[in-house]
């Protein structure tokens, strides 16, 4: 088995690899996003008080979720329908309708705020609900502008867009004086000078700016849209309802130290997630899966294991530069998240190859129960655990997917054995 795999890395051309290049890119953007992030935060953590940090990440789980609530899974669509559709017509799309559902959703956020987040309520402001609509719609135009620059293999210029938005490191300085909602100010305003930077990249990319609204490529792409719509739904949303919840339960410095230990372990979930997209952009174009996959489970071990290493053995380290409080009361569940980042692994890449077969049916289900299990067992936890809780949600709730996974994939092959046998 070594000497097969030693093999298969051999004969991997990183440098030329579609695969490889358009993963390189992803990564890339996926590391200066967790960088700016790492840096955006320390700062916002040395100059503003851990009650400004705290509900600034409610502010921006807000708008994430929101976000992650639009896209209906039209990214995925965006990806798997490009080699059949018109790529203009998919991309616009794709990005009116997602947009146009963002800000519905931030219409009722805002309008029901005191029920859904009383710690927010401040935001019904005229000047704060512009402000953050403005920064919805710029965040939503921005994501599905990375998804197209993906499915077309530029994943530079998404790399491109993560940079941009990386200025917020400059704009949380200059709004010190301004407390949470200065740190909400810097982050849209670096949404929206990337918005209009992604305008000029899509007609570099030669695709016209039409808002219209392809109604043949909704047809053929909706029931892949509607169930890779949950399956997304099932497996980000938690990433920003998490903050939300700790939030809720008056834990306002935990929801700052959970948010700066997942902007940080993050960096292990992006190895996985961008490499699995790239899979996905690859079996979408017709390439050998048999061949895509284990190249991709080769570059995610070869890059995983080092790095998860590193942070298991320095993380209390790297949480020290921003703050002793961070390292009392962030290590524990950054080590545990480090542990779940293997179990991701399996998930990440078996959705990449139901998502290429367009089977969604199964990875509805499973991501359905990795959800129920990660929020069920958080809010169950963080009551007698802290934030720790989530760090064992998070390994029992993927440990499972990848457990469900492993028997699935088994009992396929031992089919199909006994079917060999018979002829």
């Amino acid at each position: 088995m070594i000497s097969y795999i030693q093999t298969k890395i051999h004969h991997i051309n990183f440098l030329h690899d579609s695969l490889f290049k358009n993963a390189f890119f992803l990564m890339l953007s996926s590391i200066s996003t967790a960088g700016f992030g790492f840096i955006f935060w320390f700062l916002a953590a040395k100059f503003y008080s851990a009650s400004d940090v705290g509900i600034a990440t409610g502010i921006m789980s807000s708008m994430t979720l929101i976000v992650n609530l639009s896209r209906f899974g039209l990214d995925y669509s965006i990806i798997r329908f490009f080699p059949t559709h018109d790529k203009c017509k998919v991309f616009s799309t794709s990005t009116v309708i997602s947009t146009l559902i963002a800000l519905i959703f931030g219409l009722i956020f805002i309008s029901g705020i005191n029920s859904f987040s009383p710690e927010l309520s401040f935001l019904r402001s005229p000047l704060y609900t512009l402000f953050y609509f403005i920064s919805l719609t710029s965040s939503s135009v921005i994501f599905m502008a990375g998804i197209f620059f993906v499915a077309i293999r530029e994943a530079e210029f998404q790399l491109y867009l993560n940079l941009i938005v990386g200025s917020r490191v400059l704009f949380v300085i200059l709004f010190i004086s301004l407390g949470a909602i200065g740190i909400f100010y810097a982050v849209g305003a670096s949404f929206f000078i990337a918005f209009l930077i992604s305008l000029v990249l899509i007609l570099k990319s030669g695709t016209d700016l039409k808002l219209k609204i392809d109604r043949k490529f909704l047809t053929d792409s909706f029931n892949f849209s509607a169930g890779n719509f949950l399956t997304g739904l099932f497996m980000t949303v938690p990433n920003t309802l998490l903050p939300i919840m700790i939030l809720n339960m008056h834990l306002v410095e935990q929801a700052a130290y959970y948010y700066i230990v997942f902007g940080i372990v993050s960096l292990l979930f992006m190895i996985p997630e961008s490499i699995s997209t790239s899979l996905f952009v690859e079996g979408s174009n017709g390439q050998s899966l048999k061949k895509t996959v284990i190249q991709s489970l080769v570059i995610i071990f070869l890059l995983l294991t080092p790095i998860a290493l590193f942070f298991y053995l320095y993380g209390s380290l790297i949480l020290g530069f921003i703050g002793q409080d961070y390292v009392a009361g962030g290590s524990g569940v950054f080590r545990l998240m480090i542990f779940a980042s293997f179990f991701v692994v399996v998930n990440n890449v078996y959705f990449a190859i139901k998502r290429i077969q367009k089977d969604t049916k199964e990875i509805t289900l499973l991501s359905g129960i990795i959800f129920i299990l990660l929020i069920g067992l958080a809010f169950l936890l963080i009551p007698v655990l802290g934030i720790e809780g989530i760090g064992y949600a998070w390994i029992i709730s993927y440990g499972t997917g990848a457990l469900i996974i492993l028997i699935q994939v088994f009992r396929k092959a031992r089919f199909q054995n006994l079917l060999i046998k018979a002829m």
